[in-house]
């Protein structure tokens, strides 16, 4: 049973005030952290690859779909982040409600979520970076373009390696000057998406919307599935819970409200690009800036790669950061080292962990193609809404007086809600990605039994109380 030992409220509370992190962040910080998570891979790459190969026009119900599944689960994340404002966001809300072993697993799978999503979206900034300063007649070596096996001659992507480098430097130095540069680059790209709406709605052809669904019901879900891919990064915004100056109020306002806003964003972005180009033509690498062409407005093509590059790094940005506050937490209870939960004297950022994980991206995103790999981050981030779902109605049978600032509305049907929506969008998955969720699993839990189980915080402060007693 010592694998499903319990943190307290007060433990979890306690460890958080040992090290304190620089508490900066407002509600508007943490909504401009969403948006900066979620608008990005998701309206400039996904969007003509969703519609084309799954969902046809119908991928407006395709974003309605995912969004749903998002907005139950961020109820559910709400009501946890104001009870409990610790960082680890869903591995500490587990480590409360469902035991340690649990939340070792759900944590090592956030590791693969957050650590894939960084390399992967790095690939694709280097893509439109490329293609940004090809404009201007500057070419890098072909060896230096992508990984090996990507593309012929290639050997190392070097953008990816140096934009994670860049974000690194900028998160090692700060929240608060991360935050600064975050709600900068989310003012532009969310200007730029604004931009394409104004101009596209006008030459939106209602004829382009039929038939609707093309690839049936299935492929509609398939479609969701596939662009899910586009919400994750909404959770990251909970890891910031230890740097909020008010978490029990910010929080949920800042998981909701950037939730809300990406959702509107999305499906009117899908709604007029499929109106503007038939769907089939849509299976492209920039489906805006080629919608924008198709219509004659070839200006727009250029305002569109800036908003598309502040929208990649911005994603870069907080799951960098997600992954970062990870580490420390589960450094914190002793199941990772140590040194990943040193935080610098001055910069009040956990420092060496900022750069071992930086240095650990990066120089996957150069050497690594994976763009096979993207539906193992949406497995992993359905899985955690899940866990997330299933511990708020923990919560709320062992714990039914505790003080919630935020209460999730419709408990016990919100979190089931939840759980059969994402759990529905888990199955759509391809079989090789459960196969490889299942093997990523099991090596968890072989580095749980090795290292984890006997350097829990938890296991030797019950060795103490043990040997106290004696």
């Amino acid at each position: 049973m010592s694998l499903f030992r319990k943190k307290s409220l007060e433990e979890l509370l306690n460890s958080s005030g040992r090290q304190q992190l620089s508490r900066v962040l407002g509600p508007l910080d943490l909504t401009m952290l969403g948006i900066g998570a979620v608008i990005g891979t998701g309206i400039f790459v996904l969007t003509g690859v969703a519609a084309a190969q799954h969902a046809g026009p119908a991928l407006t119900l395709s974003f309605v779909i995912a969004g749903l599944a998002c907005v139950f689960a961020a109820l559910c994340y709400a009501e946890f982040s104001s009870t409990v404002p610790v960082a680890g966001s869903v591995y500490s809300y587990s480590y409360f409600t469902l035991g340690e072993i649990v939340a070792w697993l759900i944590g090592w799978d956030l590791v693969l979520e957050y650590g894939l999503a960084v390399s992967a979206v790095a690939v694709g900034w280097s893509g439109y970076f490329q293609n940004l300063i090809g404009g201007f007649g500057i070419h890098l070596p072909v060896a230096l373009t992508g990984a090996p096996g990507s593309a012929p001659g290639a050997v190392f992507n070097l953008p990816s390696f140096l934009i994670i480098l860049g974000i690194t430097w900028l998160l090692s130095k700060g929240i608060r000057e991360s935050a600064r540069v975050n709600n900068i680059m989310v003012l532009i790209k969310v200007a730029v998406v604004l931009v394409f709406i104004a101009v596209g709605v006008w030459y939106v052809k209602p004829a382009n919307w039929s038939p609707f669904m093309p690839f049936g019901f299935n492929g509609v879900m398939t479609g969701a599935a596939t662009i899910f891919f586009a919400y994750l990064g909404f959770d990251a915004v909970s890891t910031a819970a230890e740097e909020v100056k008010n978490p029990k109020r910010d929080l949920p306002i800042g998981i909701i409200g950037s939730l809300t806003i990406c959702t509107i964003l999305y499906i009117a972005v899908s709604a007029i690009l499929t109106g503007i180009v038939p769907y089939a033509q849509l299976d492209v690498a920039a489906p805006v800036a080629f919608a924008m062409n198709y219509i004659g407005q070839n200006w727009f093509a250029g305002l569109i790669s800036l908003g598309a590059i502040c929208g990649i790094t911005t994603v870069l940005l907080v799951m960098a950061y997600g992954q970062i506050r990870l580490f420390f937490a589960m450094s914190r209870d002793g199941l990772i080292p140590s040194l990943f939960s040193k935080v610098h004297p001055k910069y009040k950022t956990p420092y060496t962990s900022t750069w071992l994980t930086g240095l650990g991206c990066a120089t996957v995103s150069a050497l690594v193609p994976l763009g096979t790999l993207a539906h193992l981050v949406n497995i992993g981030t359905l899985s955690a809404f899940v866990l997330v779902s299933v511990a708020v109605l923990v919560l709320r049978k062992t714990h039914p007086h505790i003080q919630r600032s935020f209460t999730c509305p419709g408990v016990p049907l919100i979190p089931i809600l939840a759980i059969l929506f994402c759990g529905y969008l888990m199955i759509s998955l391809p079989a090789i990605t459960w196969k490889m969720f299942c093997v990523w699993m099991v090596l968890g839990i072989v580095v749980y039994l090795l290292y984890g189980k006997g350097h829990s915080k938890l296991a030797t402060k019950g060795q103490s109380d043990i040997s106290a007693n004696l």
